[in-house]
């Protein structure tokens, strides 16, 4: 119904100087959707507070409503194109008037849990990054097409989206830091299993991809209205620095029926771990951590084992959120598991120890477009230390990537094998009193296929090689200093 339409809208953005990459696409693509998205959701507000005799205090005012600027009618229903704004009055109105108005919600709205602020939240990290008006009206006038008005519309735009997400994951590094494979997650989801009444936090949430999916799956639960109304207001929370992301996790979220999203702006890491109380814990944990990052100083003194490495402060930081039995599903580089710095070595310790690493699934290369590594997805349960690990080395039997991205059916060995933690080809259990207490070396080593060779990423090679020529540096100087 709305494919063509979004085609037509990516034709638009494709033309525009503005607009150069697919970010910048799904950007401009999720503020216009947003404010269609709360127009239609004002007049069916409106439409229920008519029949139930109520006042309706409308979110937006008149003079800002999409009605009034991006798609003004006439009274038979067609596009009013006279009293419509274009050119260089249109973007004038929005980068001066509209923008800042809507920007003003995050002062005015009485809490961060309102659609209010995330509105004023919205606008005030993004951009409008059109630079004709011409280009914006004819954008403005296909988003006027789509309808949020049915569960069917807005399952198909739902889809339409994760589409435009999945092609910015293709698209190269930065978009890949906002996109997981959607099979993964859903495996993932699986093994873990959220239940009604829990709470489900990802505090790298990128594009809410954990949470969204999470929902799908917990929706056929929610039988009653009290579990939908849980569902919806008490079980996502998320936490996402970066400003692009944040938007689209929200405009995804919105899509897939979550309508005021539990999602804050803000930098995860920079909260000092110790502070973080029982009431802030959750029951299960779901992320994907960016991987290869390096943090200041001041943001490494939040945490007891302090290191510049981004993924191994957010695992610290979940093991911490997590409640006592809790569940966690966290994808980290496949690296964690037999780096020998003393980070590396000390946060092993910490997770067999205090947590029940019960499950280590390797995946393959290509798994995630354009970042160039391998990746382990841990699943540990927090409280008693780990007894026995079962690993399981996913081989979908053939390279995967854009033209053979992971699927769903790559996966369902694993989700059936681990169920019952059974040894198969691709899987074996390891006993935890077998680790090397002092290394605690988790490598994959599948003992079933004796031949097989654990290739290390070039990358890790390098950085392994830098780190030795500087250490030997250092010493030269010192020895060079005694003389």
């Amino acid at each position: 119904m709305f494919e063509q339409t979004f085609k037509n809208i990516d034709d638009v953005l494709w033309k525009e100087a503005g607009c150069a990459t697919e970010l910048d696409y799904t950007e401009q693509t999720s503020w216009m959707l947003f404010l269609k998205y709360l127009d239609d959701l004002e007049r069916a507000n409106e439409q229920r507070a008519l029949l139930e005799g109520k006042p309706y205090q409308a979110i937006i005012d008149k003079g800002h409503r999409w009605s009034v600027w991006a798609a003004p009618k006439k009274k038979d229903g067609s596009f009013d194109h006279d009293k419509a704004k274009t050119g260089d009055d249109l973007i004038d109105y929005v980068n001066k008037d509209l923008f800042p108005y809507l920007q003003g919600f995050r002062t005015r709205a009485e809490g961060p849990d309102t659609i209010e602020y995330k509105i004023g939240e919205i606008f005030g990290e993004i951009k409008n990054r059109f630079q004709s008006g011409y280009s914006l009206r004819d954008a403005l006038e296909l988003i006027d097409q789509l309808r949020f008005n049915t569960q069917a519309e807005k399952h198909e735009l739902s889809e339409l989206y994760e589409g435009k997400l999945r092609n910015m994951g293709n698209a190269g590094r930065n978009g890949g830091e906002y996109y997981t494979p959607r099979p993964l997650i859903r495996a993932m989801i699986k093994v873990v299993d959220p239940q009604i009444g829990e709470r489900i936090y990802d505090g790298a949430c990128g594009s809410a991809g954990f949470l969204c999916e999470a929902f799908d799956y917990m929706l056929p639960q929610a039988t009653s209205t009290k579990a939908r109304k849980t569902l919806q207001e008490k079980t996502f929370f998320g936490k996402e620095k970066k400003s692009l992301a944040y938007v689209i996790g929200i405009m995804n979220m919105i899509l897939h029926g979550i309508e005021a999203p539990n999602i804050v702006h803000t930098n995860t890491l920079g909260e000092n771990i110790a502070d973080i109380q029982d009431k802030d814990r959750f029951d299960v944990v779901l992320a994907n951590p960016p991987f290869g990052g390096k943090e200041r100083p001041e943001i490494q003194q939040n945490f007891p084992i302090r290191t510049g490495e981004t993924a191994f402060l957010f695992l610290q930081h979940f093991i911490k959120s997590l409640k006592a039995g809790g569940r966690a599903g966290i994808v980290i580089k496949n690296t964690f598991l037999s780096n020998t710095d003393n980070a590396a070595v000390a946060l092993r310790k910490q997770l067999l120890e205090d947590c029940n690493l019960h499950t280590v699934l390797d995946m393959p290369g290509g798994t995630f477009q354009g970042a160039g590594v391998k990746t382990v997805v841990l699943f540990f349960e927090k409280g008693a230390p780990t007894r026995k690990v079962w690993f399981y080395k996913l081989d979908p039997g053939r390279n995967l990537g854009k033209t053979n991205p992971l699927n769903d059916d790559d996966l369902k060995d694993f989700v059936a094998l681990q169920a019952k933690a059974r040894d198969s080809e691709n899987s074996w259990t390891v006993d935890a009193k077998s680790i090397d207490q002092t290394t605690f070396d988790l490598s994959v080593k599948n003992p079933n296929k004796a031949d097989e060779t654990e290739l290390r990423d070039p990358k890790d090679i390098i950085a392994e090689m830098v780190a030795l020529d500087a250490e030997s540096a250092a010493i030269l100087r010192n020895i060079e200093a005694m003389l």
